[in-house]
């Protein structure tokens, strides 16, 4: 485990990064596994799950518009 804050500590032998790297996660589908991983660790719940729910709006966005190409 590479993460020096608690808030990005895994409770096993991996990391966030990794994690994403592993299953080919592009950055917003690696930002909502980021936030809902650390959620009530860093800020508010609330806030960490918004976040993560911006991220799956903007994946779901951007999968749209390839879609609907």
């Amino acid at each position: 485990m590479r993460g020096t804050q608690v808030h990005y500590e895994a409770t096993g032998n991996y990391d966030v990064i990794d994690i994403a790297k592993d299953y080919k996660l592009n950055f917003n589908l690696g930002n909502v596994i980021k936030y809902v991983l650390r959620c009530g660790k860093k800020d508010d719940p609330v806030s960490e799950l918004t976040k993560a729910k911006d991220y799956i709006e903007r994946e779901l966005e951007y999968l749209r518009s390839i879609r609907d190409k």
